[in-house]
């Protein structure tokens, strides 16, 4: 029962917060498969070679000491963030380099990120709870749940986005210096967030001001990430107004459709009608392509005919075309 429920409380809330992340991305959502895909990297692939890692790098700093604190010491604030964060990473990575057309925005790199690292934090949350419950029983796997879930269950998709965010703006920029900066940078936040918090958990009890200065920092963290992520889907809403304007006078779709399109809550009424009113598909799939024809638009101006943009703009229109008769508004 005890192991139950460490599997319970490692994983339900991450699948909560996955969904979480998953609703903010209104206007063009990503496909599932990929999205399962990164948290299945994260849940086995970053956690189990993450934990090899550590292990290794601790039991060698160990055999060079001969001490246990300084071991510890320096596998959670070296070790961990260099390792945990390029595993995770690897998975934003792998979807920016063969699923590019996917990789569209800074909501699509914080997206991916934050759920690989969402798959990494459940299995590292079902080991530490079911660890307090071998070392305090069903009190102690309480406290770790409160700790886990409540305290600190958004700290590691707060550091990974920093690799999403870098790896997004290296994908809507030309110049290789900016996509350099931006990766390395991008990684190096990860990482650094990532040590800060490790190294302020390495010193703190329940009663000490270290403990408040970490929570602190990582619910700012927290909230950071969130303003990034609503100014992101504010850009995205831009991008909709501004480059569908086109569509709306070529015929593609009409004013209904392009009012809809721009309303993250018309969307989601519209949606909602369509599922009793047997229109499901055709009214999703239609708010969908909308949202990737605005994406390849702005693309468009700025990288040209990168990757065939034209092309896959002139097909999104023929589907429009195809859907816009079934799509409610």
């Amino acid at each position: 029962m005890a192991f139950l429920a460490a599997l319970f409380f490692g994983f339900a809330p991450m699948f909560l917060f996955a969904y979480i992340l998953y609703w903010l991305d209104h206007y063009e959502k990503e496909p599932l498969p990929l999205l399962i895909g990164v948290f299945a990297w994260g849940m086995v692939v970053a956690a189990g070679g993450s934990y090899v890692l550590n292990t290794l790098f601790g039991i060698s700093v160990f055999e060079i000491t001969g001490s246990p604190e300084l071991s510890d010491l320096t596998t959670g604030s070296i070790s961990a963030p260099i390792f945990e964060e390029s595993l995770k990473g690897l998975a934003v990575l792998l979807v920016f380099l063969v699923f590019r057309r996917e990789f569209d925005s800074i909501l699509d790199g914080i997206v991916y990120a934050g759920i690989a690292a969402l798959g990494f934090a459940a299995t590292e949350n079902t080991l530490y709870i079911w660890r307090g419950y071998e070392s305090g029983g069903w009190g102690g796997l309480a406290v770790l749940v409160f700790i886990r879930v409540i305290l600190v269950g958004w700290q590691h998709p707060v550091y990974t986005a920093f690799i999403g965010m870098g790896l997004a703006l290296a994908r809507t920029n030309r110049s290789l210096f900016v996509k350099t900066l931006a990766i390395l940078g991008g990684w190096g936040m990860a990482m650094l967030t990532h040590s800060t918090h490790n190294t302020l958990a390495a010193f703190t009890s329940v009663e000490n001001l270290t403990c408040l200065i970490g929570t602190v920092l990582d619910w700012t963290g927290v909230l950071f990430m969130f303003a990034v992520i609503l100014l992101a889907g504010w850009m995205e809403r831009r991008n909709i107004i501004k480059h569908l304007k086109e569509e709306v006078q070529m015929g593609v779709i009409d004013s209904g459709h392009y009012n809809t399109a721009s309303s993250a809550w018309r969307q989601g009424f519209a949606r909602l009608t369509a599922l009793f009113g047997g229109k499901y598909r055709a009214t999703s799939r239609f708010y969908q392509v909308v949202g990737e024809l605005a994406h390849k638009k702005h693309q468009l101006t700025k990288m040209g005919d990168e990757g065939g943009n034209i092309a896959i703009i002139q097909r999104y229109r023929e589907e429009l075309a195809r859907l816009s008769p079934n799509a409610l508004t």
